[in-house]
């Protein structure tokens, strides 16, 4: 197996607790995998990628070292990842995202 879908990933990973809240995950945008937002749950995954998820108040980035074949318990599930990155705070994730397309400049008052 080369590829896995991405819903079935996370819920293996327990990143998600249902595999249908996995998938509403996918659809929300708020998962990346390489950087881009993919809004298909059966968006295929492969050993190597990096995917971001937020998980509680961070957003963790993650690199995929195994598919799985099935939920196991949480020790065997951390065996399908790395941490690719520090996790980051989702506020500062937000910020990181935004960028301001003209210098803002502060006000005179009169």
């Amino acid at each position: 197996m080369t590829s896995l879908r991405l819903d079935k990933w996370l819920w293996f990973a327990r990143f998600a607790k249902t595999r249908s809240l996995a998938a509403k995950l996918c659809a929300s945008g708020l998962v990346t995998v390489g950087g881009a937002a993919p809004m298909k749950s059966h968006h295929p995954v492969r050993i190597g990628d990096v995917i971001a998820v937020p998980q509680g108040r961070a957003l963790r980035r993650v690199r995929v070292l195994a598919l799985g074949e099935r939920r196991g318990p949480p020790a065997e599930a951390r065996l399908l990842y790395e941490d690719a990155a520090p996790p980051l705070p989702l506020r500062d994730a937000e910020r990181a995202a935004w960028t301001p397309l003209l210098q803002e400049e502060p006000i005179d008052g009169a």
